[in-house]
């Protein structure tokens, strides 16, 4: 699993380094400069769903980019498990990356914290992350108080169209990795190949089987045929 994500963050960090730019001056007639330059937030909130399971992709697409932008302050929201702890997948993450402060809080709670800042919680001046309903919802009022956000993030939707070339254990795996993201995620796999179908679902099966949140994305996959 380190691996894996070590493997992540470098391809993370080749794509959005490649983003980095010089400030660019142009003089588009006489009198007349236009320029542009990419400065750094200083603080940045990050929110990372824990609730149907550990999304520890978020924090490695949130927080490597803000590290290469020279984000200063990090601070990552995610709610706890029943034991009070966050997932260790998100904590190595999260230190990977370099986040320099997890809060234990989720829902709309992170939300008003990092939009006010408390006690405990610092205000940020720009919140990222994917959540329910009622976190886009918070998210959208934060921009009603000076709070900037990335965008109100809808359910997970996801539409495969493979045919016969296609690895059927990757394709499970893209289905299963969007149905995790809550009740209201729906993913569809459209192909002419029957064959490839018929692999995909005993993929699908074979993947659940290990899954340990087996439970909920097996509720939302249907075949149809």
């Amino acid at each position: 699993m380190k691996q894996a994500i070590k493997k992540a963050k470098s391809n993370i960090e080749t794509f959005h380094n490649a983003q980095k730019t010089e400030k660019v001056y142009v003089e588009t007639m006489p009198g007349i400069a236009c320029w542009q330059e990419k400065r750094p937030i200083e603080k940045v909130g990050l929110y990372i769903p824990g609730g149907t399971a550990p999304l520890f992709s978020t924090v490695l697409m949130l927080a490597t980019p803000a590290n290469i932008a020279g984000c200063k302050e990090l601070v990552l929201c995610s709610p706890p498990n029943k034991e009070g702890k966050i997932a260790n997948e998100i904590l190595y993450t999260a230190q990977l990356c370099g986040v320099t402060k997890i809060i234990k809080v989720g829902g709309i709670q992170a939300i008003a914290g990092m939009t006010f800042g408390t006690e405990n919680m610092p205000q940020v001046y720009k919140i990222f992350g994917p959540g329910n309903q009622f976190v886009t919802v918070a998210k959208q009022l934060a921009t009603k108080f000076g709070v900037a956000i990335d965008m109100p993030a809808g359910p997970s939707e996801l539409l495969v169209v493979a045919d016969d070339t296609a690895n059927a254990a990757y394709v499970a795996s893209d289905l299963l990795s969007q149905a995790e993201h809550g009740s209201d995620s729906q993913v569809i796999l459209v192909s002419t190949s029957h064959k490839l179908i018929a692999a995909v679902s005993k993929e699908i099966d074979a993947q659940l089987a290990v899954l340990p949140e087996k439970r909920w994305p097996q509720k939302r996959l249907k075949t149809l045929n």
